[in-house]
């Protein structure tokens, strides 16, 4: 029975990946910040593990508990919206110390198991924001963008060691709550100089979109990246995120 570690699995697309999975027939261990064991399918092969991907002694507790893992999907984060000049230095480096910091010390925390076994996968969960920019995302893209960058490269030297590395791409999800776990209101975020250029945004962004991504979407392109052996490193996940994938050039 294989074992895959998923961050950030309380709701969303985390959530419905650590069910995707059980369902296949996978070991899961669920983590989350707050333990909400009634979330996930009572089972036995969904262990659901306290975790907080900013807290080093949360993240070796979590890696010990869980016992070797077959696959990690980094997808826990934080979603902002706001104007660049408004946001405080604080709120960005907080961002950052989840998206980004997170999840490097997430995948360092395994590779020692990995390496060990000469095999598993790393799936860092990203954005479509990365494939296209979008206004008032300017320090969440960043994030993302991060980690597109590491992984790209990561994925050169683990291959040598037998793991592969792969990212997951997903697009605009109405049922996310995108911001609900920031620090701040948007309403904090938005400058009166600003107003004109950010009114219009947010009414197009409060009317039901016509093409967008579900978790069932992600959920499944996870899974697809996991047994990917044709060296494929990005899979955008919902047909939003596939339309600017291919504008992208499909890299």
């Amino acid at each position: 029975m294989k074992t895959v570690l998923i961050t950030g699995a309380s709701s969303g697309y985390g959530l419905e990946t650590a069910r995707y999975f059980h369902t296949q027939g996978w070991r899961v261990i669920a983590t989350m910040r707050r333990r909400q064991e009634d979330i996930p399918p009572k089972s036995d092969r969904m262990i659901v593990v306290p975790l907080d991907v900013t807290d080093a002694g949360s993240i070796a507790a979590c890696v010990e508990a869980a016992g070797p893992i077959d696959v990690l999907v980094n997808n826990a984060g934080i979603g902002l919206a706001g104007v660049f000049e408004a946001t405080p230095m604080a709120e960005m480096r907080r961002i950052f110390e989840t998206n980004t910091f997170g999840v490097m010390a997430m995948i360092q925390a395994v590779l020692p198991g990995l390496r060990a076994r000469g095999a598993g996968v790393v799936v860092n969960v990203t954005s479509s924001a990365t494939l296209a920019p979008f206004p008032l995302a300017a320090i969440y893209t960043a994030s993302k963008a991060a980690i597109e960058g590491l992984t790209g490269s990561l994925a050169l030297e683990l291959a040598a060691i037998g793991i592969d590395t792969k990212l997951v791409e997903p697009g605009y999800g109405p049922d996310t709550r995108f911001s609900a776990n920031s620090g701040m209101p948007v309403a904090e975020l938005i400058p009166e100089a600003y107003a004109a250029f950010t009114q219009p945004i947010f009414e197009a962004f409060g009317q039901p979109p016509q093409v967008f991504t579900t978790a069932t979407d992600v959920a499944e392109t996870v899974w697809r990246a996991v047994h990917d052996r044709s060296g494929q490193l990005r899979f955008p996940a919902g047909p939003d995120a596939v339309a600017l994938w291919e504008a992208a050039g499909g890299r």
